[in-house]
């Protein structure tokens, strides 16, 4: 059985009574830096803390030992570094004074991002997250540990900085499979990259580098770490909001860095030079499709940019014959594909004279139009009652004369799908539907079903309409988000009033400390001039001051006379 005495605290291998890792060259006298955990700490009375492997505005993560189960583990730690401290003498987390109600709404949100994590299970390309737990005044999260490296130590190794793309399908493929699953339980990652993607062992790939959305969003109330190249625009505090789209660029990042061998351009540097592009050796190389998909994905502004995992999943997994028929093929931009006139000896050389054969000549090319014409026509053919026969419409007319226009009563009648819960844009791409239907979009509210996703429809699943009727579709514009606004100095109750009529929950915490009037809200937390969603608690600090207790004079405390409450008439008598 291996004691959790002999193991090597950096990469929990039994070492014996080594004072040196011979596996990994740690030294067992090294120490931690504060004001994280120093080695050995014993968290939850189960996980025994090891060196500290990344930290971030949010936190930092350790490698762990599962004392119960006699394994490896990671271990993630909150601890925002801009308003908590820890002291060696006392290991319990000290938030601040006045960041009180910021770090328990955070502490609530990555309790919440971690027990959704664990809640999902069998994705092969997600860490299988197995606990969450609290200790020393804040809270962890441990996910199983797993041997490997990260996707840019992969590409830095391989040759030529970079892969084909049937390699580079095979392997990221699964990433973009979970992150699906990610967005439909209201996971976004915002911090995809080749730092964050990590190959095991076994050659499977999984997505690591999860934490609040705050700490991969400039500012906001955590300390930021942003993956430049791969955060997008809407990451750095520009106008547009984050959702899945935000994921879709990073990943489109990690393809192009795959596939070209070289970062992409910061999407700041974009926004006022965009020289992104594909080299011209690659964009020879790569189907035509898969740069199509890379240019969607990369786009900066969000609105213009793929919005959905199905989306990208369906531009770079077809052909283009596929995604022509499905309406989402593109030619890819001329900019993205720089093409380069090759020059030779036949562009140079001077015009021939005409020779003896030019009747001959003649001939061939009027041949060869003509077998040309006739194949050109047979594949025509061929196309149209197959591939394309459900998009061209052959109405034979008598005499000669044809009728384009169909009667709504001649029409049979088509049944409505159960739209509910899917994109909106899979739906409106999809031939059969826009064939049969008109659809109308309308943005609704609503916090359980992703963004871009249906909440309900106008017409009931299973009712029976003729082609072309209209269907409005009622799509997620996810959690409603209100703008806190500055109630500092106000009276409590009329602050009150108008934070509870925005939708806000509201707290009071009093405080006597300073020169206020009575009942004056001297702060607000958290951030006011920034978006929340509804039902989020604020925590106002309100001046209430002191009340000197009355005393005799000998100093002892005279306790008020306590009110009858009997009535006038009674007193009186």
């Amino acid at each position: 059985m291996i004691s959790s005495d002999n193991l090597c605290m950096s990469c929990m291998r039994e070492i014996g009574e080594s004072k040196q890792c011979p596996y990994c060259g740690y030294h067992a006298d090294s120490t931690q830096i504060p004001p994280y955990l120093p080695i050995r700490t014993v968290v939850a009375n189960r996980y025994l803390v090891g060196k500290m492997l990344e930290y971030n505005g949010e936190g930092a993560t350790y490698i762990g030992w599962d004392l119960a189960e006699k394994k490896a583990v990671k271990i993630r730690e909150f601890i925002p570094d801009s308003f908590t401290t820890r002291t060696t003498s006392n290991l319990n987390l000290q938030v601040m004074r006045g960041s009180e109600a910021v770090f328990a709404e955070l502490r609530q949100a990555f309790v919440e991002l971690w027990t959704k994590l664990a809640r999902l299970k069998g994705l092969s390309a997600l860490i299988s997250v197995t606990n969450v737990v609290e200790d020393y005044g804040t809270s962890f999260a441990i996910y199983d540990h797993f041997e490997g490296i990260s996707l840019r130590e992969f590409l830095l190794k391989s040759k030529t900085g970079y892969i084909p793309w049937e390699k580079a399908r095979q392997l990221l493929m699964p990433i973009l499979s979970t992150l699906g699953t990610l967005h439909s339980s209201g996971i976004i990652h915002r911090g995809i990259s080749p730092s964050t993607l990590f190959i095991g062992n076994d050659g499977k790939i999984k997505i690591t580098g999860f934490c609040l959305g705050a700490a991969r969003t400039s500012r906001s109330d955590l300390n930021s770490q942003l993956f430049d190249g791969y955060a997008a625009i809407e990451q750095y505090g520009f106008d547009g909001s984050q959702g899945t789209w935000t994921d879709i660029y990073a990943f489109g990042a990690v393809l192009y860095r795959t596939l070209i061998g070289s970062d992409p351009i910061s999407a700041k540097e974009r926004m006022t030079n965009d020289r992104l592009m594909v080299p011209g050796k690659f964009a020879e190389a790569l189907p035509a499709y898969v740069i199509n998909g890379l240019i969607n994905a990369l786009q900066i502004l969000p609105e213009d940019r793929t919005r959905t995992v199905e989306q990208l999943r369906a531009e770079l997994s077809a052909s283009p014959v596929a995604t022509a028929v499905s309406g989402q093929y593109q030619r890819p931009a001329e900019p993205a594909i720089p093409k380069v006139k090759q020059t030779s000896q036949k562009d140079t050389a001077p015009a021939k004279k005409p020779n003896k054969s030019k009747k001959g000549n003649a001939q061939i090319i009027v041949t060869t139009a003509v077998i040309s014409l006739a194949v050109g026509l047979i594949l025509f053919i061929v196309l149209s009652l197959t591939v394309f026969r459900d998009r061209i419409n052959f109405n034979f007319g008598s005499a000669g004369t044809t009728d384009s226009s169909v009667s709504q009563t001649d029409a049979q009648p088509v049944v409505v799908p159960d739209f509910t819960e899917k994109s909106y844009l899979s739906i409106t791409s999809n031939p059969v539907f826009i064939q049969n239907f008109k659809f109308r979009e309308e943005g609704v509210y609503n916090d359980e079903i992703a963004v871009g996703y249906v909440v309900t429809q106008s017409i009931a699943p299973e009712s029976t309409v003729v082609p072309g009727t209209e269907i409005v579709l009622y799509v997620s514009k996810g959690e409603e988000k209100i703008v806190l606004p500055d109630v500092t100095g106000s009276d409590f109750e009329e602050a009150k009033a108008r934070l509870e009529g925005l939708g806000f929950k509201v707290e009071k915490i009093e405080t006597s400390d300073g020169v206020y009037r009575e009942n004056e809200v001297v702060s607000v937390a958290p951030v006011t001039e920034k978006t929340y969603t509804r039902g989020t608690t604020i925590y106002l600090r309100v001046y209430v001051p002191e009340t000197q207790p009355v005393t005799n004079e000998f100093g002892e405390i005279i306790e008020p006379e306590e009110t009858s409450t009997a009535p006038a008439d009674i007193i009186g008598q």
